[in-house]
């Protein structure tokens, strides 16, 4: 494995380099850089090229800055250039005899943040249990999706689109089978398989979903979509058109962005996600949650899930001496009746309202979000698999919590990888991450995770519980469910 792999694309040939037994290409270009003209157009495939293009160093980041200009839970670099649309492709064999099952992830940070280049994401562990992984970036922000008159709207989903379309056109050439591709991704990515599933012009790019904490801009509608770019207008100044920002430089953009995204004076400390995909009415046809609703949303079988407590912790250290009217307004804010409230309040008696506003908006977002698809599914005799990640991390300040992301490093098997300690604490569970990327791997390769993790139905409502030691149990959030289940439109 001395020799450097060299594999020919449909643009020309790529050479990567091999690693723990895995040959990686980084930041193979499948669109050209948006930059100019092409600042928020659809995505342009490459000119083609003939000599070897290096793939051994990962590709310039759409992030310029992380969330929140600070260190982020997952390492997440930030790596300057203009061609912020390229991909990485982790393969154990890059022959095309190979045909193995391929997984495809789309990172997280909120749709204004993240970077396919972490160390979290490295596929060596799924190339060495037989599949390819392929990791994108992706248009972030204003750049993928303010709406803006003069360009489409939806432009990171036009990106996740023609990354997937590279890989059914190329990725035989790398060891993978393009009819085995699942999508898979986490927080804003888990919400990007969601939004995929939602759009009819992805549907024969996969055959499989993965959605890890899976959020999405709610309400989305197409009337939402343009009450932010009425929004950006009023806190800026300046038209939410592609020839107004066409020249703007990278840090004016992210300050436009802070300005947009700021909470408001006096306005309940929710975490927002205003500039998201939303329902434009073409590409995107309807909200996601109606599209599971309807049943207009892939069929493809679906793993989802999200950690027991996600954003605790943001309310909990934010606000820590919140009255119980700030908790009350947060659970009518979020759609919940009176009734509703007074539940929610007696499920968790004895929690503080800083306690209590942290699980209403992990439930909000999160759990009650996954449980909503699980139920549409199930009445409608879809292959799901619902999840619910429990085990605590050790490290301070999140002790005693699984909170976002905590997940990541197990599914991928990778423990050791750079800041994962700093994330779970000393000595984690490693049988925990062996169950977890196994039952991932086989969901991969046979479209079902194995025979202990049942399928979620109407009649058992089977729920994995990822803990030390992992095990199902039938309708665990039952009261959760009925609850959220109940709840009316969300204010917005």
């Amino acid at each position: 494995m001395s020799q450097q792999p060299l594999v020919t694309t449909t643009l020309g040939p790529v050479r990567g380099s091999w690693q723990d037994h895995s040959a990686r290409f980084l930041g193979i270009p499948y669109a050209k850089p948006p930059v100019g003209d092409l600042r928020f157009a659809a995505p342009e495939a490459p000119e083609p090229w003939t000599e070897p293009l290096a793939a051994t160093a990962y590709g310039p980041t759409a992030q310029r800055r992380t969330f929140g200009d600070g260190p982020t839970i997952i390492p997440e670099p930030s790596i300057p250039g203009d061609g912020v649309l390229n991909l990485n492709v982790f393969t154990p064999t890059p022959s095309r005899e190979a045909a193995l099952p391929v997984l495809v992830w789309i990172h997280g940070g909120g749709f204004v943040a993240g970077s396919a280049a972490s160390p979290w994401y490295d596929g060596s562990a799924f190339n060495r249990d037989g599949v390819v992984l392929v990791s994108l970036g992706y248009r972030l922000g204003i750049e993928g999706f303010l709406h803006l008159d003069g360009a489409p709207d939806n432009r990171g989903v036009l990106d996740w689109i023609a990354a997937l379309r590279w890989v059914r056109d190329n990725i035989a050439a790398f060891g993978g089978d393009p009819t085995k591709v699942t999508i898979a991704g986490q927080s804003a990515g888990g919400g990007a398989v969601q939004t995929l599933m939602a759009t009819p012009a992805a549907h024969d790019l996969f055959r499989a979903a993965i959605s890890v904490s899976g959020a999405v801009m709610e309400p989305q509608s197409r009337a939402d979509g343009l009450a932010v770019a009425e929004l950006f207008t009023a806190r800026t100044g300046l038209p939410a058109t592609a020839a107004a920002l066409r020249d703007v430089s990278h840090d004016e953009m992210q300050r436009l962005q802070n300005l947009v995204t700021a909470p408001e004076e006096g306005a309940p400390a929710l975490p927002g996600l205003l500039l998201a995909p939303f329902a434009d009415g073409e590409l995107v046809p309807e909200d996601v949650s109606a599209a599971f609703r309807t049943g207009s949303a892939a069929p493809a079988p679906l793993m989802l899930g999200a950690t027991h407590h996600e954003f605790n912790f943001a309310a909990e250290l934010g606000m820590p001496n919140a009255p119980i009217e700030a908790a009350v307004g947060v659970l009518g804010a979020v759609g919940l009746s009176p009734e509703g409230i007074a539940a929610y309040l007696a499920l968790h008696d004895g929690a503080t309202p800083a306690q209590v506003i942290g699980r209403a908006l992990t439930d909000n977002l999160f759990r009650a979000a996954a449980l909503a698809i699980a139920e549409s599914r199930a009445a409608q005799g879809r292959p799901t698999w619902l999840y619910a990640f429990e085990w605590l991390s050790s490290a301070e300040p999140f002790t005693g919590t699984a909170f976002h992301c905590l997940d990541v490093p197990f599914a991928f098997d990778l423990l050791t990888a750079e800041g994962a300690e700093n994330a779970t604490g000393p000595n984690a569970p490693q049988p925990l991450a062996d169950a977890m990327h196994t039952a991932w791997v086989t969901f991969i390769r046979d479209l079902d995770p194995g025979p202990e993790w049942p399928r979620y139905t109407h009649s058992t409502r089977t729920t994995m519980l990822w803990d030390t030691n992992p095990t199902t149990a039938p309708d665990p959030m039952r009261r959760e469910r009925e609850i959220w289940g109940a709840r009316g439109p969300v204010a917005g």
